[in-house]
């Protein structure tokens, strides 16, 4: 552990106490990915996370020789759902191929594609203070109906099937459509 003793150890540390007592003897080796930031951005000095920047990194992982597990540690409010997606399919792939178990170790915050990312576990832990879940727990709209009638305008939308035009901005809401999305 790299923390100062005066520190208070990270999720990672105390969960690692955690593990069975045979993996937690001297010469043990558990690889740790470090997911941190949002997922699928990319800044100017810093690449975003994603499936092509973390490749190399979950793969030497994986396949380091005597590895026990792969622990996994998370603090990502979440972005991209895509890149989440690609990212737990890639964790899994190896884990059911190489035959390790995964820990997933929530630090301050797995929220959305970050709460993606930790589901990837076969454990997962975190500290009561971690901000951990809410994937798609919003969903926002406009209503212009009223407005496209006052100022003429006809709108003609034409589906196939029910429910395509839910959250339409130009329809009045349909409390079918609110229980379905609050389900």
């Amino acid at each position: 552990m790299d923390n100062h003793s005066d520190e208070r150890p990270s999720a990672l540390d105390r969960a690692v106490g955690l593990l069975p007592a045979a993996w937690t003897g001297r010469g043990t080796l558990i690889p740790v990915l470090r997911f941190t930031g949002p997922i699928g951005v990319t800044m100017p000095l810093r690449p975003g996370l994603t499936l092509a920047t973390s490749a190399a990194a979950i793969e030497k992982a994986f396949s380091m020789r005597g590895a026990k597990a792969v622990a996994i540690q998370i603090n990502s409010p979440g972005g991209s759902a895509v890149q989440s997606g690609l990212i737990f399919k890639r964790i899994r792939a190896l884990a059911e191929e190489k035959g390790l178990k995964v820990y997933v170790f929530a630090e301050d915050v797995a929220a959305s594609g970050g709460y993606l990312l930790a589901l990837v576990g076969d454990e997962i832990y975190a500290d009561a203070s971690s901000i951990v879940g809410s994937i798609g727990v919003v969903t926002a709209t406009f209503g212009f109906n009223e407005l496209i009638n006052k100022i003429g305008v006809q709108r003609r939308v034409y589906t196939a099937g029910a429910n395509k035009d839910t959250l339409d901005p130009f329809l009045p809401e349909k409390p079918d459509d609110v229980e379905r999305i609050k389900a």
